[in-house]
Formats: C-alpha cells, sequence, structure tokens
C-alpha cells in the first residue's frame, strides 16, 4: 500500500494515542475534508460536523484501527460516508431537501482562488471555460475526476470510495477526459491534470 512517510509517522503516533499526532492530523487534513464535503453540500455547519464527528469517532476507536493505511485515502472514504449518512438523515426531516434516488449530487465545479491569482487573462479565460465544460459532465465523472487529479488518488482507491470496480473507474475518467478532449484546446486539458 503507498502512502507518505510523514503522514504513516503521524498516523501510527496517533493510534498509540500522541495527543499532539491527532492535532497534527486535524490540522492538516480539516481543509482538505471541507474542500471535499463542500462538494456535495451547500450546508457548511452539516459539513463541519461531520468532520469533527469523523475525528471524534477516530479519537474513540483509536487503538482499533489499522496501522497501515492511506491516510488520506482512509479519510476521504470515511468522511464520505459519514457525510452520506447525515444527508440522508437531513433529508429524511426535511422534505424540501429530499432527493428519491437518495445520492448526494457533487455540486458544480469551480477553480476558485486558484483562478483569481492567475493574472494572465488568456489562461484565466481557458480556466473558466475549463470549468464550465467540467459541470456540464455527469456527477459521478466530475467526481471521478477531482479525486483523480486534486486528491491525486489511485484508481482503487477512488473505486472503494465511490464503491465501483476499478474497470468502471478508469471507464469514467476515459470518458470524461475525451468529452473534454473534443470541446478544449490541448492546453485546458493540461491545465486539469495539473488541477
Amino acid at each position: 500500500m503507498v502512502h507518505s512517510e510523514p503522514d504513516h509517522d503521524i498516523w501510527l503516533r496517533f493510534i498509540s494515542g500522541d495527543p499532539e499526532a491527532f492535532s497534527g492530523l486535524y490540522d492538516q487534513y480539516a481543509g482538505v475534508l471541507y474542500a471535499f464535503g463542500m462538494r456535495y453540500s451547500t450546508d457548511r455547519d452539516l459539513v463541519k460536523d461531520c468532520i469533527h464527528d469523523l475525528f471524534i469517532d477516530l479519537h474513540a476507536y483509536r487503538k482499533n484501527l489499522a496501522q497501515d493505511v492511506n491516510v488520506k485515502f482512509y479519510l476521504l472514504k470515511s468522511f464520505r460516508r459519514k457525510l452520506h449518512a447525515a444527508h440522508r438523515k437531513s433529508s429524511l426531516l426535511s422534505f424540501d431537501r429530499w432527493n428519491s434516488d437518495d445520492n448526494m449530487a457533487i455540486h458544480a465545479f469551480d477553480f476558485g482562488i486558484e483562478q483569481e491569482m492567475i493574472t494572465d487573462e488568456k489562461e484565466r479565460e481557458v480556466l473558466q471555460h475549463l470549468a464550465a465544460e467540467i459541470n456540464l459532465l455527469p456527477d459521478r465523472q466530475r467526481e471521478i475526476l477531482y479525486l483523480r487529479f486534486h486528491q491525486d488518488l489511485d484508481y482503487e482507491e477512488i473505486a472503494a470510495i465511490m464503491q465501483i470496480s476499478v474497470p468502471t473507474c478508469r471507464t469514467f475518467i476515459y470518458r470524461a477526459l475525451k468529452q473534454l478532449r473534443g470541446k478544449l484546446e490541448f492546453g485546458a486539458i493540461l491545465l486539469i491534470l495539473c488541477w
């Protein structure tokens, strides 16, 4: 299993009961989880609550956690499951947010702060066009592109998070990139791979 050494070290210290490692994990991943959660929900408080619940659960069950894990993958998968359960629970209690297929929709893609930092007008236009084309993709394809190219997860990890097979995951990415390639210039495709 592939994992970065600093993440693995902090994980081992965390499950051994080191409070500084727990704080370090939270500091390192709270922002990543928040950005990930906001792709599925507009309810900032719900996303924050799920992050806190996840870390409370991690702390409570740390002695039972596996030692050899890819920390980022583990946290994203656990968080997605927790957010999905919270979304389902809130949907049952709030009829105006009820979704008959019981799936969370991934929100529209936006480059956000990265786009604001770009001073070149042509590059900004390419990013805006790319974001618009990405938003035309089906939700699952957008989610897979986000996990693959923004979170640097491999096909096996994405398949596990999304509960699909690895070949299906590869097919989704292939189709998404093929569709984007047909509508965008080459430079825009390179931007998605670096995003």
